[in-house]
């Protein structure tokens, strides 16, 4: 092209926001558009904190994302001079299966991470907060924490927003019509019309509704999870950054945590894929069968937190692919139309490198990895779990 192409990102959380950034960077001219904004409260990227972890079972890739991703939050951060990573580390609490942790130690190495068995000894001296019951081995990765996710969404997008190239526009968007290979335009709920070159739609759990035909339900299913926070005994520093690790219990169910969160509470959250949601009109009230599940954890793995009030609660979603593997795909009946999502949970993380890998592939007009395609193994058949806020 003579003059730089013309991209529309629909949706503002971490896929879209990061892959508009790194398209303007590659020199694209870009559209950022959200229903409700960047970090809103339906998005599937927003709420206070999302786990940062290197851990990927067998999956090189997402490990290499990581850590990659892991260096362009550290240089958003001295670009923009706002903090959104806090690394607490990550305690891996395994029970009879501690493959998923093993398997990834050789690609955490490669990819400059670091992660270790710890004993038993060791973990009660440096964590006293934590009760292992139960628990047959440890690992510390040392990279890992959490990463601000609302205050990072609304970042990235004013970085948009801010570029000469780029906009951000506050619509909902419909997908125009299909002739001839490609996408006409968009559909704005203002009643106007947006003309693109390209077309990225990274809208979280309304990807399947906007495209039923060739999502649907069959690759993305959006389930109901909630999130509670718990009140630190008084004048209690184990429970805050500094002193406790993010952490996630592998054991029949998994349940993870996080510290401190600037002081918002104890965060405890089930993995477990909750009932279908619909995240435009369904209401966000936490269950009393979720939160006293949420409260026997607490009590059984910190014993000083037992029967401590509940500060706050959030119920968001998950978007589950059938495998846990992220959707970034071109549209089959129109070449300039790009389908990404499937976070199922746990691509928050990795949305820096997500999004420029995306954009290289976009303007490259390339072909993505197999394992993130539409017609990859596994399309349509029993969901699997990848876990992980």
């Amino acid at each position: 092209m003579s003059s730089p192409p013309t991209v529309a990102v629909i949706g503002a959380g971490a896929f879209g926001g990061w892959t508009a950034l790194h398209l303007l960077r590659r020199g694209a001219r870009v559209t950022l558009i959200d229903a409700w904004g960047p970090g809103n409260a339906r998005a599937s990227s927003g709420g206070e904190t999302r786990i940062l972890r290197g851990a990927y079972g067998g999956d090189r890739v997402y490990v290499e994302w990581v850590a990659r991703s892991l260096k362009l939050w550290r240089e958003a951060e001295s670009l923009w001079r706002r903090r959104f990573y806090e690394n607490t580390g990550m305690l891996w609490l395994c029970g009879d299966d501690d493959s998923y942790v093993r398997d990834s130690l050789p690609y955490l190495e490669a990819a400059g991470l670091h992660a270790a068995e710890m004993s038993f000894d060791d973990a009660e001296d440096r964590f006293p907060q934590f009760d292992f019951t139960g628990v047959r081995t440890l690992y510390v990765e040392k990279e890992a924490g959490y990463l601000l996710a609302r205050r990072a969404c609304q970042a990235v997008a004013d970085a948009v927003d801010a570029h000469k190239n780029g906009q951000l526009r506050y619509s909902e968007a419909a997908p125009g019509p299909i002739r001839n290979g490609g996408m006409e335009r968009l559909n704005l709920s203002d009643n106007a019309k947006l003309r693109a070159d390209f077309y990225v739609f990274a809208c979280g759990p309304w990807l399947g509704r906007l495209f039923p035909e060739v999502i649907g339900e069959r690759f993305l299913r959006v389930t109901r999870q909630e999130v509670f926070y718990f009140a630190t005994p008084p004048g209690d520093t184990l429970f805050e950054d500094l002193l406790c690790p993010s952490w996630v219990d592998l054991g029949e169910r998994i349940f993870y945590g996080i510290p401190g969160n600037e002081h918002r509470g104890f965060k405890v959250a089930d993995d477990t894929r909750g009932e279908p949601f619909d995240p435009t009109s369904d209401e966000r009230l936490p269950t009393p069968a979720r939160l006293e599940e949420a409260r026997e954890v607490l009590a059984r793995r910190f014993p000083a937190m037992a029967g401590a009030p509940l500060v706050e609660s959030r119920v968001c979603q998950y978007e589950n692919s059938p495998d846990g593997h992220i959707l970034f795909d071109r549209h089959p009946q129109a070449a300039n139309v790009w389908l990404l999502g499937g976070g199922s949970g746990h691509g928050f993380k990795l949305s820096p490198a997500l999004g420029e890998y995306a954009a290289g592939i976009i303007l490259k007009d390339g072909t993505p990895d197999p394992l993130f395609r539409l017609d990859r193994p596994g399309h349509g058949e029993s969901f699997q779990t990848q876990f992980g806020h």
